[in-house]
């Protein structure tokens, strides 16, 4: 049997590839071959996923204090993950960021030096953001965003909420108070405004814009195409060829509830699979109850690493996802 192992990140615990390789070893295990394509939405995770990072600029963090941002540059491809330069990790959290003051400016520093080294192609994964400045910080970063037409820009989104939504939706995740998102959706409202006199776009139309606290919908206005971060990497890793060519598919990520169906990695591989008549399991580290009937209807089978693993779930990850998979295949051999 060949099976592809497709496979998202387990927070913290698990790499895209770790988990991947580790499905991998238990079909070697029980002897099937095994197609191995480490997955992501387009948000954190998806640089490594897409190659990994060739590329190292010192820019501006979201609070101001200096990063070192990996990001990659092959064959006039530039992907930037816009987390590592802008971040709320970088920001220490929800506790130490300052939800007003966050910034996309190293975003957009980014941006600019894949312009400047002739970059033909540009894919921004959003996702993981410090910001709710709605893209204004990395506009204003980018020295000549006329460049920027003469190129393929592309924002790989992880959400579709609006631009107008963001600061109401995501601001309080980032260490919003009330009254600071209040502030916040009026701010990116009279962005709006800004961008719609400036390059005569309107970002509140689009859906998406709101990703990464409204740099979608900066991005949008200086000419990105907003693409669903699953559909983009998986064109990118040639995930529709594979899944035909394979007689089962295994997915995975850390944590499977009801938002796993909407954008995800396991509800987009599952929904490619059932349009090929495939077979697919998911191996979670968690799963939420409520995604039980979600998974039913659709006809996925669901492995939970907590439950077969207890604690080791979390400190032996990878050794569990290999586990639980051999375990898997060779029960349904039998």
């Amino acid at each position: 049997m060949r099976v592809l192992a497709a496979v998202d990140k387990f927070r913290g615990t698990a790499t895209a590839l770790q988990a991947t390789r580790a499905i991998a070893d238990a079909c070697w295990t029980t002897g099937h071959d095994c197609i191995q394509i480490p997955m992501a939405d387009g948000g954190e995770g998806t640089l490594e996923v897409l190659g990994g990072a060739n590329q190292l600029l010192r820019v501006e963090g979201p609070l101001g204090a200096p990063v070192e941002a990996p990001w990659r540059l092959h064959r006039g491809t530039a992907v930037i993950e816009m987390a590592l330069a802008s971040g709320l990790q970088h920001a220490g959290g929800a506790e130490g960021n300052d939800a007003i003051a966050a910034s996309t400016i190293g975003t957009g520093q980014l941006i600019d030096a894949a312009l400047n080294l002739g970059a033909e192609r540009i894919i921004v994964c959003l996702g993981g953001s410090a910001t709710t400045d709605g893209g204004l910080g990395a506009v204003s970063a980018i020295s000549t965003p006329a460049r920027l037409k003469h190129v393929e820009f592309i924002a790989a989104c992880d959400v579709d909420t609006s631009f107008l939504d963001a600061a109401q939706v995501f601001a309080p995740q980032k260490g919003a108070t009330p009254a600071q998102v209040r502030f916040l959706a009026n701010r990116l409202a009279a962005t709006a405004e800004h961008y719609r006199q400036r390059f005569g776009v309107d970002v509140t139309k689009i859906a998406g814009g709101g990703a990464a606290g409204g740099l979608a919908g900066g991005l949008h206005a200086l000419g990105a195409t907003l693409v669903p971060g699953f559909d983009v990497v998986a064109d990118e890793v040639g995930l529709f060829d594979a899944i035909v060519e394979c007689d089962l598919v295994v997915t995975g990520e850390g944590r499977l509830d009801i938002t796993s169906f909407d954008g995800k990695v396991v509800g987009g591989i599952t929904s490619l699979a059932r349009q090929h008549g495939k077979p697919v399991v998911a191996i979670c580290g968690e799963i939420v109850p409520d995604a039980h009937p979600l998974a039913a209807a659709r006809q996925l089978t669901t492995l939970s690493l907590r439950d077969q693993c207890g604690d080791r779930a979390v400190s032996a990850t990878s050794r569990c996802i290999e586990e639980v998979a051999e375990h898997w295949l060779t029960s349904r051999a039998d």
